[in-house]
């Protein structure tokens, strides 16, 4: 049903509001008509709107009467009624699929919620085979879901047992990065034994014309920060500097830049959005310290750079919160 969704065109809507406005002057005694001088009627302009007025238009389907509560959406246009459903989340979506049954478990509305829930699944690009359901597959979905956030590697195999996901580190890594359904926790433990998955992650990132540290927070958004230092996290922000550079050639060669200097500048950001935001630190570090102290490391970076990564810590916050 849902498959030709459509809109009215401008034209069309003006016809419906036309015919709409004769029933009602109709039914309301000729309100809608105007004497002309003549003694004759004359019809009413209609007003300007931006669509039919969808309460009248089921009065007068239903002669007038008066409805009390919800509107039935078995009485509009099955193109609407499908746009008003679209809103609703999978709950509630199943508990109108209860009231309309054909509405609620029309593939259009459950196909939506799939993929705007899990961006991207190998089985979206393959020839569904006859009698497939998406509301069974939103299902499948949400239950390994919860398997990995609770075992990350039993909900991975779960996955791959329904056809849902294929085991290729592209095809992770582009379910992970379009997914927002998976614990950061459970992601993160999940990368740390999957390099080749993590390698492919970081290739999905764009910094094109990005500034440092927004980047930086960008890409701690999707591959969460380790609570402590250590191995891995040195690999993240290797892996994040070499992509950085690849994806701003340009300011690599106006400025100088080279992955070895992103990295150090990675690192001082962090120390200084640890050292300005925590309560623990009272005595905080100076733009000008910030400056003297990056220098040292990274010796080809201008101090009005430096100076702005300083800025935009101090006005925006953590880089990695």
């Amino acid at each position: 049903m849902g498959q030709a969704l459509w809109r009215l065109p401008p034209r069309q809507q003006q016809q419906l509001q036309e015919e709409l406005a004769d029933r009602l002057a109709d039914r309301g005694g000729g309100g809608g008509r105007e004497q002309g001088r003549d003694g004759g009627s004359q019809r009413r302009a209609p007003q300007h709107c931006y669509g039919p007025d969808i309460y009248h238009l089921l009065r007068t389907r239903m002669g007038g009467k008066e409805q009390h509560g919800f509107i039935d959406l078995e009485m509009l246009p099955p193109e609407l009624g499908i746009t008003i459903l679209s809103y609703l989340n999978a709950t509630d979506l199943c508990l109108a699929g209860c009231v309309w049954q054909d509405l609620g478990n029309d593939e259009y509305l459950w196909q939506g919620l799939c993929k705007s829930t899990w961006g991207h699944c190998s089985i979206y690009n393959r020839r569904l085979p006859a009698g497939f359901s998406y509301r069974r597959l939103y299902l499948q979905l949400d239950e390994g879901s919860l398997t990995f956030n609770a075992n990350p590697q039993e909900g991975i195999n779960y996955f791959m047992s329904k056809g849902i996901l294929v085991d290729h580190p592209t095809e992770l890594a582009k379910f992970i990065f379009y997914t927002r359904r998976l614990n950061w926790k459970m992601l993160r433990i999940y990368l740390d034994e999957r390099r080749d998955v993590l390698d492919e992650l970081v290739t999905l990132h764009n910094f094109s014309n990005q500034f440092l540290p927004n980047a930086l927070r960008d890409f701690f958004r999707h591959i969460h920060a380790p609570e402590e230092r250590g191995e891995y996290l040195e690999t993240l922000i290797t892996k994040f500097s070499h992509r950085f550079c690849t994806c701003n050639p340009g300011l690599v060669r106006d400025l100088g830049l080279s992955p070895d200097a992103v990295y150090v500048l990675c690192y001082s950001l962090i120390l200084l959005s640890i050292d300005l935001t925590s309560p623990h630190v009272k005595n905080k570090m100076s733009k000008r310290e910030f400056i003297r102290n990056t220098r040292r490391a990274a010796h080809n970076v201008s101090d009005d750079f430096v100076g702005h990564l300083y800025d935009n810590i101090y006005l925006i916050g953590h880089v990695a919160a």
